[in-house]
């Protein structure tokens, strides 16, 4: 079988699962959890097969045009660099490990059916903007994505949250995606083609008359589909659903797939400086703000959230530097990490009851409950925070080392400027993701208090999964020798000054927080802890359901006051209550475009129902009153119609008489 082949069966299997499991979900279950696992697995296995035969070496081209339009032409069509290889199997291994967690998680949710195939539709959507070659193709794959993320985030439809989440994520989205479809076609009518190729051959040729303007139209839809700012606000209230399409969406879908859009047309965003600084400014502000607000967060899935966030501002920092293979390096290893660190966190909130860190720092012991999700959440922390081993230290280090290369003026592919903005506020978040990262596992697992709730023991499914995650978690950083091959030859190898910086930066954050939780873990003590609980009979996706329904269920009102433990509130201050709301971004939002657009709106339906609705009214009122009034004289009295007919030919004479005299 050819390569070509094989890469065409990638993402169609699993959407030919997903097609299965929608059809035979209510009349034969039996069948949905093969059919969700084992087409994402094959797809897996063949994404493997394509990259050890791709090898880093020629790209794979393979293009058939769909149909003649009379202008630009719509293709088929592959393009499988090493870029696109690997990052085709970090898809397949995410998703792979999501379904097979989820029949565990999910064990006893009536929706299961539809939720694994919508899973298994998300997967074929990311692997196809991951292999095409034609950005209309792309564009299928964007968008269905965005509806399957919107039907995903609302699997709890029953809760208000749920439901105002999808909505908003896909709302937000659409956002971006308008000028994203304007740029789109922008750039096809320059280059005469949708093929990414004739693309990139056409920016090469300077045949590209806007590079700004189409850039930054393109910039806005990787803002709202890769949630960096201003467009991220949709991401931390996606945690409405649940834990495992949180890990999918933020490790290998949906928020992957902005930045893997602008590594693969880099040189289009190249061709203007000026959308560079813009991109590094949008990713300074992205990582710093972020981290700041995962420091505030109470639900350990909305720091991670935020944490998804700033690590994505890494990776955007490291193209507005031009540096994709830095960049596509860190979506790979926070790929692992990120989906360990939130399918630990789905063991964690099904062992506690409860989405609350306050709420876990008032118990004991919970680490001995969940030994699995303690360790391995420990080494995907580590990651997340850049200590070295860890996967996250060589492939931040790669973005930090190529900022600071740029803004030493080492070279022209970015603008010095975006190299500064870049190493500062990458610089800074280090010591911010060291410190959330710390927090989030001193509240969690050195909690004191009460007996932790006994949920029994966690499903096998659940827990292999996350030791097959800490695995890349922990080494995958040692690829950077070989990695330089399969992208653009440019070395990954970490930098002294910037490894150095980084590395007792994100010590200094740790140590910090560590140092603020000692100071205030007095304090819990004074705080009176509410009853545990425990619900051994439900699974961890009820668990999760009631935990987004009742707000906090494990404690009852504990949760809703103040954390005297959280070191969060000490080191924040007066910050803390700005950085828990997003900095009051949905408020300004709200006041910026929702409330102007439901004013037009109501004056829309005012301007509806009043005045148009008025001479529509009138316009059927005018006939009914003369037919009223005709139908009065209609009495059937003889004689009445006599007398008229008689009077009529009165008027006639007279009328006859006078117009006669007057001639």
């Amino acid at each position: 079988m050819t390569t070509t082949t094989l890469a065409f069966l990638v993402p169609l299997l699993p959407f030919l699962g997903a097609a299965a499991g929608l059809l035979l979900g209510r009349t034969a279950p039996g069948f949905v959890r093969p059919l969700a696992v084992l087409p994402t697995l094959a797809s897996l296995v063949l994404a493997v097969l394509v990259a050890v035969r791709q090898g880093g070496g020629q790209a794979i081209d393979s293009h058939t045009e769909l149909t003649p339009t009379g202008s630009v032409p719509i293709e088929l069509g592959l393009h499988i660099d090493g870029f696109a290889a690997l990052v085709a199997v970090l898809v397949g291994v995410v998703a792979t490990c999501v379904q097979i967690y989820s029949t565990g998680y999910l064990h006893d949710d009536p929706r299961y059916p539809s939720y694994a195939a919508l899973v298994s539709l998300f997967t074929s959507a990311m692997l196809l903007v991951v292999y095409s070659g034609d950005l209309m193709v792309l564009l299928v794959g964007w968008e269905v994505m965005g509806i399957c993320s919107y039907f995903l985030v609302g699997h709890y439809w029953e809760t208000p949250e749920a439901r105002a989440a999808s909505l908003k994520a896909f709302l937000v989205t659409k956002l971006g995606d308008v000028p994203f479809l304007i740029g789109l076609f922008a750039l096809a009518t320059d280059a005469g083609s949708f093929r990414i190729t004739r693309v990139l051959g056409t920016v090469a040729s300077g045949g590209l008359h806007h590079p700004t303007v189409v850039a930054l139209l393109l910039l806005a839809g990787v803002a709202g589909k890769s949630a960096l700012f201003p467009l991220h606000t949709w991401l931390p209230d996606a945690m409405a659903g649940p834990t495992p399409v949180s890990a999918l969406i933020h490790a290998a879908t949906m928020v992957a797939a902005g930045i893997y859009f602008v590594a693969r047309l880099l040189p289009v965003f190249q061709a203007s400086a000026a959308a560079m600084v813009v991109l590094a400014v949008m990713a300074g502000v992205t990582m710093v703000g972020s981290g700041l607000a995962a420091l505030a967060q109470d639900d350990i899935k909305r720091v991670l959230a935020y944490s998804t966030i700033g690590q994505l501002g890494y990776m955007a920092g490291a193209l507005a530097v031009g540096d994709r293979g830095a960049a596509v390096f860190h979506l790979l290893a926070h790929g692992a990490f990120k989906a360990l660190l939130f399918l630990a966190a789905g063991v964690i909130i099904h062992a506690s009851g409860t989405n609350s860190l306050a709420v876990m720092s008032r118990m004991k012991d919970l680490r001995t409950r969940v030994p699995d999700a303690f360790w391995t959440m420990t080494v995907a922390l580590l990651a997340l925070a850049a200590i070295p081993p860890f996967s996250g230290f060589f492939s931040k280090e790669a973005v930090l080392g190529a900022a600071e290369h740029v803004a030493a003026g080492h070279t022209e592919h970015a603008p010095g400027a975006a190299g500064w903005i870049v190493l500062v506020t990458g610089l800074v978040t280090a010591v911010l993701t060291a410190a959330y990262a710390t927090r989030l596992w001193l509240l969690a697992f050195r909690g004191h208090g009460a007996e932790a709730p006994d949920h029994g023991r966690q499903p096998v499914v659940m827990t292999s999964v996350l030791w097959v995650l800490a695995i890349p978690s922990l080494a995958f950083g040692l690829a950077f020798g070989p990695l330089p091959d399969w992208f653009d030859g440019r070395d990954l190898t970490p930098v002294l000054t910037t490894s150095v910086l980084g590395t007792g930066l994100a010590l200094v954050g740790g140590i910090v927080t560590y140092g603020a939780w000692r100071h205030t873990t007095a304090l819990a003590a004074r705080v009176p802890l509410g009853a545990v609980a425990a619900h051994p009979d439900a699974d961890a996706g009820q668990v999760e359901a009631e935990a987004i329904a009742t707000h906090e269920p494990a404690f009852g009102d504990v949760a809703q006051a103040p954390d005297p433990a959280d070191p969060g509130r000490l080191l924040l201050g007066p910050l803390h209550r700005h950085a828990a709301v997003g900095f009051h971004l949905d408020t300004v939002y709200s006041v910026l475009f929702v409330r102007p657009v439901q004013a037009g709106a109501t004056l829309v339906r005012f301007l509806d129902r009043e005045v148009v609705d008025t001479y529509v009214r009138g316009a059927g009122a005018l006939p009914r009153w003369l037919g009223t009034a005709v139908r009065r004289a209609q009495t059937g009295n003889v004689q009445t119609y006599v007398s008229a007919l008689l009077a009529g030919t009165v008027v006639l004479v007279v009328a006859a008489l006078l117009v006669a005299t007057g001639a």
